[in-house]
């Protein structure tokens, strides 16, 4: 066994783990039932109202694919970048222009 394979295990979701957001089957106690649903939708509104923590992982996603797009095509990835910087200076310089006025 290798030490990818035993990193894929570790980190690799199995049948029996549900999400934080799940709330799990076969509950029989109303009590416990009632608590399940109730911690699964605290966690789904964690999830979805914890903006920082949003915008940081899309952030994070955006700046590795980049990266692969980079190492994949560099001469499409220097255009983008020209292009953005771009748009950026044209932004800019509109709102400047607009300001002074």
């Amino acid at each position: 066994m290798t030490n990818s394979e035993i990193s894929r295990r570790r980190t690799a979701p199995t049948m029996d783990t549900l999400p934080k957001t799940a709330v799990p089957a076969g509950i029989a106690d109303a009590r416990e039932s009632a608590r399940a649903e109730l911690k699964a939708a605290l966690a789904a509104i964690e999830v979805k109202g914890n903006f920082p923590r949003r915008i940081d992982k899309a952030s994070k996603r955006a700046v590795a694919k980049a990266r692969v797009f980079a190492d994949r095509n560099p001469v499409a990835a220097v255009a983008a970048a020209v292009a953005v910087a771009a748009v950026v200076g044209g932004a800019v310089w509109a709102i400047a222009r607009a300001v002074s006025r």
